[in-house]
């Protein structure tokens, strides 16, 4: 009779997690179409400059999240995830409102800046279900947090771009709404899954900060290969965002319509992955296995990308580069098996400091890259060479994977919170 009632909070816990990814990967792809368009306006309709302001945007969120990642990461170790967690939320409500108002172009900056330095709902979000989730399920539960987040991207833009047509600041105002709905909801019904006895017994400073979180993962063994690994993924991906539009618009003249239904069904592909397959294939071929099968197809999906010079081909490709959904799910049940209860959050937050520095450094690569392949087309035709290095950042992931994504016994396995 007394374990009855803790099944029944894991599964509370984990709906109101699920449903926070969803709110706020919508709220993020409702500002997709906008922020640029927004920008350009400010710049009084100039291309150029917006194109620049829009990389100083992406540097600047990428450099605060680096920088802070580490730090929310160690204080939901300490203070358990759901106060963390609630900041995050507050952190974009406020970010959204302010760009809403924002009456400059350095307002507008600001917000970014705040959002980066609060965005730690998705890596709080899966350190909280490495505390309530049993290690063997984890693969599982975060291919469905994965679906949360690519069903937030798929309707958000959509969403987004509608309400632009009515109102520039529209979109931001709502984005605003769904966080502060989420925040509350958190706030009187969100459970801590951290329970006091398990959580570090002091905040130290010289493991909040990216040095800090780069001696962590050195020093938990295979820990550190799994996350260059990580890295290179989320390197490679952001190819995508950098180039997609410009890309397609070059090679086969798609204009936003045809995009976005692209979008939508690349989309709509991942969900189907992360939803119904991730499951099933992990308790066949193991968290190894997915993300070696997540990596080989994520590289070959990039590769034909890369010389998809009819959209049919293209197009063919979109299942293909739908099975990389395998990789976070694999990767992740791997890496919190690697390390004790205490360190979850620290875990996330490491990761997070690397994704930062992939949101840094990826748009300029991959933009640079295909800027030069474009401009000197008439000598040499590559307009995919930029895909085309995503694709080997993933071939290499696939490679250091058959080293270090061994399925070696935790450190320290971690029950699930009762």
């Amino acid at each position: 009779m007394s374990e009855t009632p803790a099944p029944r909070r894991r599964t509370a816990a984990f709906g109101f997690i699920f449903a926070t990814a969803v709110m706020n990967s919508i709220s993020f792809g409702l500002m997709i179409p906008v922020l640029p368009n927004l920008i350009k306006q400010f710049t009084g309709g100039d291309t150029s400059a917006a194109s620049e302001w829009n990389v100083v945007f992406a540097v600047s969120w990428g450099v605060a999240q680096f920088f802070c990642g580490p730090i929310l990461g160690l204080l939901s170790d300490r203070v358990g995830r759901r106060p963390v967690l609630l900041i995050s939320i507050a952190g974009l409500a406020a970010d959204f409102l302010l760009m809403a108002f924002a009456p400059t172009l350095w307002w507008l900056l600001v917000g970014r800046i705040i959002s980066g330095v609060t965005s730690a709902s998705f890596s709080t979000a899966n350190a909280y279900i490495a505390d309530v989730i049993k290690p063997d399920e984890r693969a599982k539960v975060f291919g469905w947090m994965g679906s949360a987040f690519s069903f937030g991207f798929l309707i958000g833009p959509a969403i987004g771009g509608a309400m632009a047509e009515v109102d520039m600041r529209l979109p931001f105002l709502v984005a605003s709404a769904l966080c502060a709905v989420n925040f509350l909801y958190g706030l009187f019904i969100l459970p801590e899954s951290l329970p006091p006895e398990r959580r570090i017994g002091r905040f130290d400073w010289t493991r909040a900060n990216p040095l800090g979180s780069l001696r962590f993962l050195r020093a938990h063994g295979e820990l550190a290969g799994l996350a260059t690994i990580s890295f290179l993924w989320q390197l490679a991906h952001t190819v995508l965002p950098a180039i997609f539009v410009l890309y397609t618009g070059y090679l086969y003249g798609w204009g936003p319509g045809v995009m976005g239904l692209a979008m939508m069904g690349t989309g709509g592909l991942g969900i189907i992955v992360q939803t119904f397959l991730v499951g099933p294939v992990v308790s066949r071929i193991g968290e190894r296995g997915a993300l070696l099968l997540g990596a080989f197809t994520g590289a070959l999906g990039f590769a034909i990308y890369a010389v998809a010079y009819t959209p049919w081909l293209y197009i063919a490709a979109m299942p293909v580069f739908a099975l990389s959904s395998f990789i976070q799910p694999g990767l992740m049940g791997l890496m919190t098996r690697r390390v004790e209860a205490t360190a979850q959050g620290q875990l996330q937050g490491a990761n997070q400091s690397l994704m930062g520095i992939a949101g840094m450094t990826g748009p300029a690569i991959f933009g640079l890259t295909f800027a030069w392949s474009v401009r000197h087309d008439v000598d040499v035709h590559m307009p995919g060479l930029a895909v085309g290095i995503a694709a080997a950042l993933v071939a290499l992931a696939f490679l250091l994977a058959l080293r270090f994504a061994r399925p070696a016994a935790a450190i320290a396995a971690t029950a699930p919170a009762e």
